[in-house]
């Protein structure tokens, strides 16, 4: 089979609007980045506690919410669901400037707006990537997460400092109704998908059963390439963000780093993730989807701890760029590689209820994790806190799937008799 480069494929109509669809959306959601904060901080006088406990919280039930969903997705058209969560997440976000303007906002409403859009957040990736593998033929599947990959990395690198201007200009209020505005463009860009989608057949009770809960988890762990890929991806990403607060700490508070250069210092470094996403084609097309894998899961590991030697000023800055540029460009590689080889090794009757589990694992490690090493800074300071996440980090790469066959696609045949055992565990396996 030839690649093409992922810039040249072309994937069809259904994937070109699902594609615009996710941009409109991404581009709102990084021009409010930060809002959420900024108007408890400003707007509510919430102390830093508070805006930790509502980062970390509204995360952390919106997955717990989202748990039962997973189920409930598979056995129901895509498009459907994901419009549904556009409009979901719409409607949450339009009542923070409904309740500013009518003098009722409260720290409760944005809390429980957060963990409204955390389920529908979670809830919409499992609907889509189920969808995305149902409209796009397996060879199509590198370039089109390659694509949703590198339009995340633009739209990090522009989003914020749009954001943080509109904010100066209109306040923070005005960035979460752009990014409701967003939803409500991303759910009219999957209507215009059009045609007609088949509704999933389902054997048995079509109720819900409490059994069905930890399916997407049982298919996960009893395959043997997706079970060290889950808990690799799983726990680097944790780690990664529970460092991001413990770095603002430190640059924003001992090393005295001002705005510009904070914002500065890590819109730069999202360059890498574009370039990254824009290689991971042309380096699986070379040296193969395994080798790409495991190269660029191991690098990706390799650099958080060069962040301990920060100092103040210009060359800080420039550390923190390189750092955060080299393991971002590896990452732009990585995540395509593992999303597409993901999609392949799962059935499409399990595809929502694994991508759930997985988003829901996410999540909640990364509440956990951010708690815990908020804590850890407290008592060890900020470097020594970054020192040990860099040091976790660099065992990761032993979790990485190494089997000579982990990165091959399955033979649909075989995804078929895999979906058909007759319990996840052994259903997992023949995956």
């Amino acid at each position: 089979m030839s690649a093409k480069a992922p810039g040249r494929q072309s994937l069809g109509r259904a994937f070109g609007w699902l594609w615009a669809a996710y941009g409109t959306s991404a581009m709102g959601t990084r021009l409010a980045f930060g809002a959420f904060p900024f108007i408890a901080v400003h707007l509510l006088h919430a102390g830093a506690s508070a805006v930790a406990g509502l980062a970390a919280a509204g995360a952390a039930v919106g997955a717990v919410v989202a748990v039962p969903l997973g189920p409930w997705v598979e056995f129901r058209r895509k498009r459907p669901v994901m419009i549904g969560m556009d409009l979901l997440r719409c409607a949450a976000l339009l009542s923070i400037p409904a309740a500013h303007a009518l003098g009722w906002l409260g720290f409760g409403q944005l809390l429980a707006v957060s963990v409204a859009v955390a389920a529908a957040d979670i809830t919409f990736g499992a609907a889509s990537g189920a969808y995305l593998k149902s409209i796009v033929p397996p060879e199509g599947l590198l370039a089109a997460n390659a694509r949703f990959e590198s339009t995340m990395w633009t739209t990090t690198v522009l989003g914020p400092p749009l954001g943080g201007a509109a904010v100066g200009l209109l306040g923070p209020v005005a960035t979460v109704a752009a990014d409701a505005v967003s939803y409500l463009l991303s759910a009219l860009g999957i209507r215009a998908i059009g045609g007609r989608e088949a509704r999933p057949p389902r054997g048995g009770s079509a109720r819900l059963r409490a059994g069905e809960l930890l399916q997407g988890w049982r298919f996960v762990l009893a395959d043997p390439e997706l079970r060290p890929l889950f808990l690799n991806t799983v726990l680097v990403n944790a780690l990664i963000m529970a460092t991001e607060p413990v770095l603002t700490v430190l640059l924003l508070g001992p090393l005295g780093f001002a705005p510009w250069q904070y914002g500065l210092t890590f819109a730069v470094p999202c360059l890498g993730g574009l370039v990254g996403s824009r290689l991971s084609g042309p380096l699986v097309a070379r040296f193969g989807r395994r080798r790409v894998l495991l190269v660029s899961g191991t690098l990706r590991a390799c650099w958080l701890p060069g962040l301990v030697l920060v100092g103040p000023g210009g060359p800080g800055m420039l550390l923190v760029m390189a750092v955060e540029f080299g393991m971002i460009l590896c990452i732009g590689v990585f995540n395509p590689v593992y999303s597409t080889h993901r999609l392949e090794r799962v059935a499409p009757d399990r595809a929502a209820r694994v991508l759930t589990a997985w988003s829901v694992s996410a999540k909640a490690a990364t509440a956990v994790l951010t708690a815990l090493w908020g804590a850890l800074a407290g008592v060890t300071g900020p470097r020594a806190a970054l020192g040990l996440a860099g040091l976790c980090l660099l065992a990761t790469p032993l979790l990485l799937p190494r089997r000579g066959r982990a990165a091959e696609p399955v033979p649909a045949a075989s995804a078929v008799s895999g979906a058909s055992g007759a319990s996840g565990a052994s259903g997992a396996s023949g995956v």
